[in-house]
């Protein structure tokens, strides 16, 4: 019995760390994809646009829904799990939401 929790533990942990997302593949999504714009936007190295007082996403989910609008903007393929990564990446450096 104790064998069998042990394995299942361990295909937990393994799973979960699958699914978490990888902060610096989300930066460089982020810097191969995303920064000329905000750089075009705000100038500087583009990082403005997630630290100015009048910012518009207040919350991990709109966060998301623009990272989304952004990939449709650009024509980018990214799946989910890339999507993630760069939101992951976002929050961390720049919004700091709960999750």
């Amino acid at each position: 019995m104790k064998k069998q929790l042990c394995f299942f533990l361990a295909l937990i942990g393994l799973a979960t760390s699958a699914q978490a997302a990888d902060l610096e593949r989300g930066k460089s999504l982020h810097n191969e994809n995303c920064t000329h714009c905000h750089i075009s936007m705000m100038g500087g190295d583009g990082s403005a646009i997630y630290t100015r007082e009048n910012r518009r996403i207040e919350s991990l989910d709109a966060l998301r829904k623009q990272v989304n609008r952004c990939k449709d903007s650009l024509g980018a393929s990214w799946p989910p799990d890339q999507i993630d990564d760069v939101v992951f990446y976002l929050n961390q450096t720049y919004y700091k939401f709960e999750e």
